[in-house]
């Protein structure tokens, strides 16, 4: 698709990067040719009483399940790439209440969504519907700061852990420049989620 319709497209990930990387190998073109890269990943000091976050905060699952691939991709020639990190997407919380307002669509996906919510602690964290959401409309995020990414790829405490810098420090490397989301309209991103879930289905 990118080669069909070059800068046109943008590529969303939502979990490991793996596939990307594989894709890259392909076809060394795939990051150029596209419009932009949005992913959820990476985290660096999310401020939080969660355990997890606490002893590890730049320790994030999406770039720790494949570091390498995650390093290939960030590295990539994107014409720009957009980062939801931990520290953003832990402010957010899919709510007992919002569920309940979906439900009264009454349409398929309002009924699946209600049916298959969890409420277990770490559940509700909307991290990739944050990535999505913004992605659609970028006005949800109310701050965010461009920095250079990379993994640790030292095989230590800390391999897998998100690496940044800003313009001045970063090392003599090839780096791409991320922009990293920092701050969001709750009431927008709720609105927004509750209304895109409660939708009829596209052509009914």
């Amino acid at each position: 698709m990118v080669h069909k319709y070059p800068h046109e497209v943008t590529i969303y990930e939502g979990g490991p990067m793996t596939n990307l990387a594989l894709a890259i190998s392909l076809d060394p073109q795939f990051p150029e040719l596209a419009e932009e890269l949005v992913f959820m990943g990476g985290s660096i000091a999310p401020q939080t009483d969660n355990p997890e976050f606490i002893n590890t905060p730049r320790h994030e699952f999406n770039f720790w399940f494949d570091p390498e691939a995650a390093k290939v991709v960030l590295r990539a020639p994107w014409k720009k790439m957009v980062c939801t990190p931990t520290d953003i997407s832990i402010k957010t919380r899919l709510t007992s209440a919002m569920i309940e307002q979906i439900d009264k669509a009454g349409t398929p996906l309002a009924r699946y969504v209600a049916r298959f919510y969890q409420s277990a602690p770490g559940a509700d964290i909307m991290w990739d519907e944050l990535a999505a959401a913004a992605w659609i409309d970028p006005s949800i995020i109310t701050k965010q700061e461009t920095r250079f990414m990379s993994v640790d790829l030292d095989r230590g405490a800390g391999y897998g852990n998100t690496l940044t810098w800003s313009e001045q420090d970063k090392p003599a490397l090839t780096l791409q420049p991320v922009e990293i989301q920092v701050d969001l309209d709750h009431d927008k991103f709720y609105r927004m989620f509750i209304s895109l879930m409660s939708a009829a289905t596209p052509g009914r």
